[in-house]
């Protein structure tokens, strides 16, 4: 880890989170009893989904940034020093560290509030090698979620006009998921790749009274959450983004309209300088019209445009319905996923397997209260809770295989 002065400007960042960190305070149903200084939120727990596909060195292309008050428990300093990611504090001894409340009923709906002053994230947080990281996960409302592509585009494209654009990961907040901000919503989606509510949120956006669960049997209808991303996707472009629902026990589900790539075409063919141009006369010399579509062997020679068939695929949770035993606290499950989904899509992994390490991810947050405990095994290999990320990953690719194709 390194203060924000000694962030290196050449470290290659693969993924920048915009969430904050926030330390809880959860309160469980009796006879459970409240726990408190957790390290949490959706800043912290989305760098950890990266972080656990990172061991060192990789882990200095995961970046978050840490705001430290007055009241900064040393026990979280020490466990955020032992990630060594490029992590950002910014101390502030004239304030409190932003501190939430969490309570849980019997279906794990979670109530939140926050009991300090929260100090909310933007473009002018990211030095200039965070600036540039790979991929962006966004925890905002829909017209912050413009505000802040926008921003960043901008501050990339005045200091380095040439680089390619990064991936950005909009996680929509939960009190502005309603019918009221639908179609800011709408508007959000052509600046994101992935807009990734869980179920109850994406529901309420289209005004589902159940919001996504099945009256009769209280839990998550899958087809509920299909029809809703089918509604939103219709609305929208082809081949604009992906729709990627979070759906707790159910797992997640994948939606994406196809149609043409918006990859830039790789044929640049160079016009002759004294091209026709207007409209057809009946001197006009055909052959020259014509010379800069014809191959070498003389025929008509046309780009074959690559043709995406879309995605709409439920891939299992780790810790499905028949595992339910093993999950203690699904306080940033979700948040995990992201952080796992966003940093293999800026490693060169499809959709469909970023997806898969996104639950990998999660089921690694939600097995503790908190944060789980990094480790090495006998022969010094990086675990997290006494396991290695890649032979559970391996793990769970072998069970979905048949879905991965």
């Amino acid at each position: 880890m390194e203060e924000e002065d000694e962030v290196s400007p050449s470290q290659e960042i693969d993924f920048c989170t915009l969430g904050m960190l926030i330390i809880d305070e959860i309160h469980y149903l009796p006879p459970n009893p409240p726990v408190f200084d957790i390290l949490g939120g959706s800043g912290t727990y989305s760098a950890l989904g990266a972080r656990l596909f990172s061991p060192p060195p990789l882990s200095q292309t995961i970046s978050w940034i840490v705001d430290k008050g007055s009241d900064f428990p040393g026990s979280i300093t020490a466990q955020i020093e032992s990630w060594k990611t490029s992590c950002l504090i910014r101390s502030d001894p004239s304030r409190l560290t932003t501190r939430g409340w969490n309570g849980y009923d019997s279906n794990q709906h979670r109530a939140f509030k926050y009991t300090t002053p929260k100090l909310r994230l933007d473009e002018h947080a990211l030095t200039s090698s965070l600036l540039f990281s790979k991929s962006f996960h966004l925890n905002c409302s829909p017209t912050r979620c413009i505000d802040l592509v926008t921003s960043i585009l901008r501050r990339r494209k005045i200091v380095n006009p040439g680089c390619p654009k990064p991936l950005f990961i909009w996680e929509p907040v939960p009190d502005l998921c309603t019918p009221s901000e639908l179609l800011n919503c709408t508007n959000a989606l052509p600046y994101v790749d992935i807009c990734s509510p869980n179920h109850s949120e994406l529901a309420a956006f289209l005004g589902d009274p159940d919001l996504s669960l099945d009256p009769l049997t209280g839990s998550i209808s899958t087809q509920s959450v299909e029809r809703a991303c089918e509604q939103l996707l219709s609305s929208m472009p082809l081949q604009s983004y992906a729709l990627v629902v979070r759906c707790g026990v159910k797992g997640v589900y994948l939606a994406k309209n196809g149609g043409r790539s918006r990859r830039p075409s790789m044929i640049k063919k160079k016009r002759p300088a004294n091209r026709p141009r207007g409209g057809l006369t009946l001197d006009m010399d055909m052959e020259a019209l014509f010379a800069g579509l014809l191959g070498n062997d003389g025929e008509l020679e046309r780009e074959v445009v690559p043709i995406d068939p879309g995605v709409e695929m439920w891939l299992p949770a780790v810790f499905g319905e028949e595992d339910a035993e093993k999950v203690v606290d699904p306080t940033g499950g979700g948040n995990g996923f992201l952080g796992g989904l966003s940093v293999a899509l800026a490693r060169g992994k499809g959709l469909e397997e970023a997806a898969a390490w996104g639950n990998v991810a999660a089921s690694f947050a939600i097995e503790q209260v908190g944060m789980p405990r990094l480790g090495k095994d006998e022969i010094g290999r990086e675990t997290w809770n006494g396991v290695q990320v890649e032979e559970r990953l391996d793990e769970y690719v072998q069970k979905v295989k048949e879905r991965l194709g």
